[in-house]
């Protein structure tokens, strides 16, 4: 049987364009059964809470539960893992958060993974603020002050984090590479075994998510010098930035969605204008906001140029502090 050539490439165009026809009627319909979303945190930590948070928005919006599963340890590796090796169909996602961009260079040479080239990045979630905070009796309240006195008292100065390679720790590291004073770094299991030994003394800095220390800066039992944002921020009025004592001094958490890196750009496409519109929501911004954190819209390639240039950053402040997993 013989075609008319004009037929024969309208019925070629035709099939052609049915595969993305197909996709992006998925993505009309997506989800249709429950989506996880993978935290490598614990419950009740203030990222879990973010998550939960994102997550019953989403639900609310898409119709399907957002399903928060928390698989903790290897400092977070074990989340991605889990969600590098899933089916790339968009019901299993990443809660991601920092600790992505660090344990490339941490981990180097022990992950079965490369998060840059096996996740694609769907949507920033949030920024989190670091401050820079004393001891109340320790004899400083600027940060020139403070580095006058690291410099007089070599060895002296002792720095609370949370584990070696935790956000914490590298923000300290940073801050010697940048400064040139030494701190030694005292490693707890977390912000609420180290707050304590600040407040008491037996440490004397650290470098550490607002939202922890908030209270205690509040209540005066610690003492805030400086905060690591570009800007002033507003949970902290009136407190200066450490870039205007330590040009080019900026460091700070943040968290967002990554999926498996082959799933449809039409699923990555939709996820990520419903993130974005949950986080334009007034009420679900001010939550977050009261939780230490501000909302950071913007598009998957926003955020994948974000992730490298962390990932640059922290594995250059790795590798010159000589850092490994344990």
């Amino acid at each position: 049987m013989n075609i008319p050539r004009r037929r024969f490439l309208q019925l070629a165009a035709g099939a052609a364009a049915l595969p993305a026809a197909t996709r992006i009627a998925f993505a009309d319909t997506y989800p249709t059964r429950p989506v996880h979303l993978v935290a490598g945190f614990a419950a009740g930590s203030a990222s879990d809470i973010n998550a939960r948070l994102v997550g019953q928005w989403l639900s609310e919006r898409l119709g399907q539960p957002f399903i928060i599963d928390n698989r903790v340890g290897a400092g977070g590796n074990i989340a991605s893992e889990f969600v590098v090796r899933a089916p790339a169909d968009g019901y299993t996602l990443l809660y991601a958060s920092t600790a992505i961009a660090i344990n490339e260079t941490l981990y180097a040479g022990k992950l079965s993974f490369n998060a840059q080239k096996d996740l694609a990045p769907v949507a920033s979630v949030v920024r989190t603020p670091v401050v820079m905070e004393v001891n109340r009796d320790l004899p400083v309240k600027t940060v020139p002050e403070f580095i006058a006195y690291a410099k007089a008292n070599p060895g002296k100065v002792n720095m609370a984090t949370i584990g070696v390679g935790s956000l914490q720790h590298l923000c300290g590291e940073y801050f010697k590479m940048i400064t040139g004073i030494n701190m030694v770094p005292v490693h707890y299991r977390g912000a609420a075994q180290a707050i304590p030994d600040l407040i008491a003394g037996r440490v004397q800095v650290m470098f550490d998510i607002a939202v922890s220390s908030l209270p205690y800066i509040n209540s005066g039992q610690l003492r805030v010098l400086a905060v690591a944002t570009p800007t002033p921020h507003e949970l902290l009025p009136g407190v200066p930035t450490i870039s205007e004592s330590v040009p080019g001094f900026e460091a700070g958490g943040w968290q967002g969605v990554c999926a498996p890196s082959k799933t449809p750009p039409e699923i990555i496409d939709r996820l990520n204008r419903e993130i974005n519109a949950v986080l334009a929501d007034a009420k679900l911004k001010a939550r977050l906001v009261e939780l230490g954190g501000q909302p950071s819209p913007g598009t998957p390639a926003d955020f994948g140029k974000f992730i490298a240039s962390e990932t640059d950053k922290w594995g250059k402040v790795v590798r010159q502090a000589g850092l490994k997993s344990d």
